[in-house]
């Protein structure tokens, strides 16, 4: 009988936001993931990444979000009242069907740039890089990551269904309570910050401007 009146009167049923975690690769996300789990949202997750030394507490990731710009978005129907992880490469393929509160990770760029060079010289199993063409290729795609973001800060800016809370990554290292606080707040309140801070751990802070 609710149902049907819900149709009679032209009401629809209210629409559970999901939770995006996005940045660029190396950006903090996945720690960011391991504080709204801690906090009390759980993730869309299938465990099939597992931890290593670039991420020894894990990456927190579902493998169907990569079919994303495939089409593949069936899926996000089982995400509502959920957190998941999508690079922001892929955020402008979520489908308008759903609304986003998008948590979006920002970190210093010198720093993201040695993160990715050490994964990819642990990939590689090679323990030397050629720093003159790193510094090269770092110049290139800090002027390509850049062009991105605006994109993407834009395109977010324009979507009715989208919310968006920036959080730098040297900020939540900083001032874990209040990052936490200011994360809670924008996902309505329900979540434990003490846990969310608890996450964590500065020691995990290897690759930051300056060092």
């Amino acid at each position: 009988m609710q149902a049907w009146l819900k149709w009679f009167f032209g009401l629809k049923p209210k629409r559970v936001p999901i939770t995006i975690v996005s940045g660029l690769p190396r950006s903090g996300t996945s720690m960011m993931m391991r504080m709204l789990d801690a906090g009390g949202l759980p993730p869309v997750i299938d465990n099939l990444r597992t931890a290593d030394t670039d991420n020894p507490e894990g990456y927190y990731e579902f493998e169907r979000v990569k079919q994303l710009d495939r089409g593949d978005t069936a899926w996000l129907a089982t995400a509502q009242g959920r957190s998941v992880k999508v690079i922001s490469a892929l955020l402008q393929h979520l489908p308008a069907t759903y609304d986003y509160n998008v948590i979006f990770v920002e970190r210093h760029m010198p720093e993201i740039l040695a993160s990715q060079r050490k994964m990819l010289a642990h990939r590689q199993d090679a323990n030397l890089i050629d720093e003159d063409k790193a510094a090269v290729d770092d110049a290139q795609m800090t002027v390509l990551f850049e062009k991105h973001l605006r994109a993407i800060r834009q395109w977010m800016a324009q979507q009715p269904n989208v919310a968006v809370l920036y959080i730098h990554y040297s900020d939540l290292l900083r001032e874990p309570t209040v990052q936490a606080a200011k994360i809670n707040q924008f996902l309505g309140n329900s979540l434990d910050v003490e846990k969310m801070a608890a996450v964590i751990d500065p020691a995990l802070y290897r690759n930051r401007v300056g060092k």
